[in-house]
């Protein structure tokens, strides 16, 4: 019980360092990163690097290079356009007629709904499913956990009190 404890422990404060970071409020440039927002790029727009994560993003316009999204999906509309490589995690990726994107196109977890007048440059993998996600977050997240587990029992073992051998 306490060793749960203490992974939950662990794995909030790992969240919230991840969330208020500089980085997830950071709007450099023409980067996008949203944390629980959904980004929509305009017709006219043009970006450069787009992180959603628990949201979703829809591309009218041009992302200069690449787009990811944790836990939402990722929709390249008809003219949309991204120069780069396009990954998800979750939900799926959608490429309507004439979308382009120059390099992969990457889907844990949901499906690659394609048209057939999309275009991409690279390759389209996907690894549809829940599987996949639990292969993606839980092995990395049980790894920890046995980590800080055996932390523990090092500890434990350490600081335990030595008792004399009776004769």
């Amino acid at each position: 019980m306490r060793s749960g404890f203490n992974l939950l422990v662990v794995f909030i404060c790992l969240l919230l360092t991840l969330s208020f970071s500089p980085a997830a409020f950071a709007d450099s440039g023409s980067d996008r990163t949203q944390f629980g927002t959904d980004i929509t790029i305009g017709p006219n727009e043009q970006v450069g690097d787009v992180n959603c994560f628990g949201c979703s993003v829809r591309v009218h316009g041009r992302v200069a290079t690449d787009v990811t999204v944790f836990f939402g999906t990722v929709t390249i509309e008809e003219q949309g356009e991204v120069g780069g490589d396009v990954t998800d995690f979750g939900r799926g990726v959608r490429l309507d007629k004439n979308a382009k994107v120059g390099g992969d196109v990457t889907a844990f977890g949901g499906p690659v709904r394609r048209h057939a007048e999309a275009s991409v440059g690279g390759d389209v993998t996907n690894f549809n499913g829940v599987i996949w996600l639990a292969v993606v977050f839980g092995l990395p997240l049980a790894i920890l956990a046995a980590v800080v587990a055996l932390i523990v029992w090092i500890v434990r073992l350490a600081t335990r009190p030595r008792v004399p051998a009776t004769a």
